[in-house]
């Protein structure tokens, strides 16, 4: 086994936003990182079609294209990035060792963490479909709600930042309708109430979504239940956004990086340190709430300097 290991200084799990912002800074600082990329490259903004909130793109670039850039960038200064996934980690001692593909194992001198989170769907054929077409299905009302000024949408979700959202695209909408699936909101009172009183939102309560539905490119509508009566309703949309929660990248850490409840990592406020000397976390893995490219390339910048600190204060 021992002829396998592989010795780095610096292991980079993740390739949205934040791993890559992570490996331009350590390459830099010749750390020479090998950023594993996980199984969906590039994370999830390669399921946005149009990023336009990210600063120094004035026209706009599109998720994918963002994030070949991103990786591009990381490579021109050294940084090693390779397909496969962590499937495995034990930190436990001095040496943080990885595991990849259930095969390889690497013992690293830090470990930077981006594994992201992943938006809940409803799981829906329809919903999927449009989602992969990039025709109106969306988990992200902040990042989309623009493409649909003036236009009729639909959100799903029962909690605050399902509230948060419906109310956000109240802004722009012509109408939102909001589908809570029991019969009452998971929010808290005040952001019930807001929403409750922002005049273009129709709440449907006992309602969960039958069909997403379109024309095969676009969405043109979505086919609502209501659970009590059973009775189908068709409401005409362009847009339809599912706010029913993320769920964080971070099981195969839970034995020893210390997580909140919903399973994010906690670091140390103001830092990207975790509980675990040496391994660090950037974006989404540890943000539950901004949840932006930009927030998320923010702290790969920050895990990259701590990195370099803590190797610098080892003598290294």
């Amino acid at each position: 086994m021992s002829d396998t290991i592989e010795k780095v200084k610096c292991l980079i799990i993740g390739s949205g936003p934040a791993g890559y912002t992570a490996a331009i800074y350590a390459a830099r600082a010749n750390m020479n990182p090998v950023l594993y990329q996980g199984t969906q490259p590039g994370g999830q903004l390669t399921t946005t079609n149009e990023v336009e909130n990210f600063p120094g793109y004035p026209d706009g670039i599109t998720g994918p294209e963002m994030m070949v850039q991103l990786e591009v960038q990381a490579k021109r200064f050294g940084t090693d990035v390779r397909n496969g996934w962590v499937t495995k980690v034990d930190f436990s001692g001095d040496i943080h060792k990885v595991w990849i593909n259930d095969e390889k194992e690497m013992h690293c001198e830090t470990v930077i963490i981006s594994t992201g989170a992943s938006a809940k769907y409803l799981g829906l054929p329809s919903e999927q479909h449009y989602l992969n077409m990039g025709g109106g299905v969306s988990a992200c009302a902040v990042c989309d709600g623009f493409f649909y000024r003036n236009q009729e949408v639909v959100i799903v979700g029962a909690g605050d930042s399902a509230c948060e959202e419906a109310h956000y695209l109240a802004k722009m909408c012509k109408k939102v309708t909001m589908l809570v699936r029991s019969e009452q909101f998971r929010a808290s009172k005040i952001m019930e109430e807001r929403v409750r009183n922002t005049e273009n939102i129709e709440i449907l309560m006992h309602t969960e979504t039958d069909e997403v539905l379109g024309d095969g490119q676009v969405v043109t509508g979505v086919r609502a239940k209501n659970k009590t009566t059973g009775e189908l309703k068709e409401i005409p949309a362009t847009g339809f956004f599912v706010a029913i929660g993320h769920k964080p990248n971070t099981d195969v850490f839970k034995d020893f990086i210390t997580l909140d409840e919903t399973g994010y990592i906690v670091n140390v406020p103001g830092t990207s340190k975790t509980n675990i000397s040496g391994v660090f976390v950037a974006g989404d893995a540890a943000d539950h709430v901004y949840r932006q490219a930009i927030t998320a390339a923010g702290t790969g910048c920050m895990a990259a300097l701590d990195a370099e600190r803590y190797l610098a204060a080892k003598g290294h």
